[in-house]
């Protein structure tokens, strides 16, 4: 099976029913996405499938032939992306393992809203859990970086 990862295509002969975080932990070395629950409800493994969100716990290898997957380490080549930076001014982390996972999912976020509300960020958010409880931080950050990107333009 062959997909693209980070602008990169890769090949794999894992078994179609493994999950895609297993193939980029475990067989391509990439270890910024995280196992959290194993049944795609925390968030903490979420990568890009062909643009989109997905939780790659719950993602057979055989969804992502000829896909797009996009892993922490692939939104911004120099880890500069307005989301990575926005984290650290804003704090956000205390543990960070959840951390990959909600800058990921906040990306489709502002990819979709640029200018999101709070009611926004709370219901795109909502399925990311972090048991930091650091999601006053997470939407500061989203916000900061929205409105870095808007100065951009």
């Amino acid at each position: 099976m062959k997909f693209t990862l980070n602008g990169q295509v890769v090949e794999t002969n894992a078994p179609e029913d493994t999950p895609l975080l297993w193939v980029i932990r475990d067989e391509l070395g990439l270890k910024g996405t995280k196992f959290g629950c194993g049944i795609a409800q925390c968030g903490a493994c979420t990568v890009h499938l062909d643009g989109y969100a997905a939780r790659s716990c719950s993602t057979p290898i055989s969804v992502v032939e000829g896909a797009e997957v996009t892993t922490i380490e692939g939104l911004a080549e120099n880890n500069d992306h307005p989301l990575q930076k926005a984290w650290i001014e804003a704090q956000v982390p205390q543990c960070g393992y959840c951390q990959s996972g909600q800058i990921m999912q906040a990306a489709t976020l502002l990819a979709d809203t640029p200018d999101p509300t709070d009611e926004d960020i709370n219901a795109v958010m909502s399925g990311n859990l972090c048991r930091c409880m650091s999601y006053t931080r997470i939407r500061k950050a989203i916000k900061m970086a929205a409105a870095e990107a808007r100065e951009a333009n």
